[in-house]
């Protein structure tokens, strides 16, 4: 189900369960469809995204115009694979090359919904599983206190098998540095522990075979309590860390000097997720159990714990941000059970807005959520789009923008505490692809940068690969993944 900022209800009805119905104009006039998977698609309207993302978007994603001209006055999309190639062999755009839209536009169709294909599989429930920025490297934390990287280049090989050290409840979150030479993990701690990644020892064991090299978050000002960290994040230069905890605060620590460089007590409840919303690191989000959305500047702290402003419309704590990268957009997954887009712009200095008291007793831990909530809406309903269909429930599960190399950030991915992965289009909300695999909730998954290949884990302790069925490769039968277990030990 997709909602407009105008409050229109849309809901999209087709899915495919692990397999995604490409359509795919081989030839003018005739449409192909991928015989491996198969779709039963909504025959009501979608109402966009009536916002300046969706041109922006479709200006990332979208072909040239000669490519897209059927005949004088009259455009078709998507545009057919043979037509994108014909027109760039015969040089339409005047380049002699695909532009980056083009690209997008190419490989945005070809989504990672086949498979999938085992990756790994656990005897403990998996928490977080990550790509680095290049796709070399997967990164997947468990609960059981192993966080695996795995080479992707070399066959999904075990670079190195960190066992945590001194882990309380889970692994909560990883990051990894922006050169890949450095891992950070956190748990319900305020230490966070940074690896080496680049050293040649494949067991790291803390003091054993590694140092595994502790960072205090602690700050003189937290009344000396314990608290927990449940999100960090490298800055994109290396050199700062930002972390959101139990304590409802946001940490900023500075590497180079190795401390503690700033705390802001940012929300009245857990802030469960934090991010840097651009490459400048000085725009932070945060999100928290208070259901707010926050946004913070580092340049102008008009006063202690001041935000730039609040942006209000989840009705229950939010699990996740993603920001689009460019200091404006963001996603944020909610316990209300929706992810809502945000542009920074339409923030507001405060919460004055009386959401009311709810009349339902829920906990998302161990409660459905209410049947009588699905279709309260928030007063001062500040996103732009919301986005409905997945279940946010028990774990703090995480949403992301599609790559913006090969999609232009055209989708909206997430896991989903029914098994599932969901792929949502920006623009329209349509419900493109619900992938089906898992027994447990999937908390985390991660979508290759470059490649149609997406990964997801699961309570289940399965990490599993999901590509587009072109590759040549036939994913292995499920009886045969339990069975090949036994090779990844």
């Amino acid at each position: 189900m997709f909602v407009s900022a105008s409050g229109v209800d849309i809901d999209e009805m087709g899915y495919a369960m692990s397999r995604l119905e490409i359509e795919s104009e081989l030839f003018d006039g005739s449409k192909v469809t991928n015989e491996a998977g198969s779709s039963t698609r909504s025959n009501k309207p979608l109402h966009n995204v009536d916002h300046e993302i969706a041109q922006l978007t479709n200006l990332r994603s979208g072909p040239h115009e000669r490519l897209r001209q059927l005949m004088p006055g009259k455009q078709q999309l998507p545009v057919s694979p043979v037509k994108m190639l014909a027109g760039r062999e015969g040089n339409y755009s005047g380049r002699g090359r695909f532009s980056s839209a083009d690209r997008c536009h190419m490989l945005s169709r070809y989504l990672p919904v086949n498979g999938p294909w085992l990756v790994d599989q656990m005897t403990s429930r998996a928490y977080v599983s990550q790509f680095s920025a290049d796709g070399s490297l997967f990164v997947a934390g468990f609960q059981g206190s192993d966080i695996r990287i795995y080479n992707v280049d070399r066959g999904w090989k075990v670079q190195k098998n960190i066992l945590a050290k001194s882990l309380r409840w889970t692994v909560t979150d990883t990051s990894l540095s922006p050169d890949q030479r450095y891992l950070v993990y956190a748990s319900m701690s305020p230490i966070v522990h940074i690896v080496n990644v680049g050293s040649a020892t494949t067991e790291s064991l803390s003091k054993i075979t590694e140092i595994h090299e502790g960072l205090d978050f602690s700050a003189a000002d937290d009344g000396g309590y314990p608290f927990g960290i449940f999100s960090v994040k490298f800055s994109t230069d290396g050199r700062e860390l930002v972390a959101g905890s139990n304590d409802n605060s946001i940490y900023v620590y500075d590497l180079e000097a190795n401390k503690l460089s700033l705390r802001i007590v940012a929300h009245t409840a857990d802030v469960n997720t934090v991010t840097f919303a651009d490459e400048s690191g000085n725009l932070i989000y945060s999100g928290s159990d208070d259901s707010l959305c926050k946004v913070w500047d580092r340049r102008c702290f008009i006063a202690k714990d001041t935000p730039a402003g609040v942006l209000m419309g989840h009705l229950e704590g939010i699990t996740f941000l993603d920001s689009r990268g460019d200091g404006r957009y963001f996603i944020s997954n909610g316990k209300d059970q929706t992810i809502k887009l945000w542009d920074i712009r339409k923030m507001s200095s405060n919460t004055s807005c009386n959401v009311g008291f709810r009349s339902y007793e829920w906990d998302y831990r161990w409660m459905d959520y209410p049947p009588q909530a699905r279709d309260l809406k928030h007063p001062c309903d500040q996103s732009v789009a919301t986005y409905k269909g997945h279940s946010v429930l028990r774990t703090l599960i995480r949403c992301y923008f599609s790559p913006e190399y090969s999609t232009g950030q055209k989708y909206i991915y997430t896991g989903s505490h029914d098994s599932c992965v969901y792929i949502y289009d920006v623009v329209t909300g349509a419900q493109v692809a619900v992938l089906k695999h898992h027994t447990s909730p999937v908390r985390d998954c991660s979508w290759h940068p470059y490649y149609p290949m997406l990964v997801s884990s699961s309570w289940d302790g399965d990490v599993v690969k999901w590509g587009f069925s072109g590759n040549g490769e036939a994913p292995a039968p499920m009886s045969n993944m339990r069975i090949r277990r036994r090779y990844y030990y």
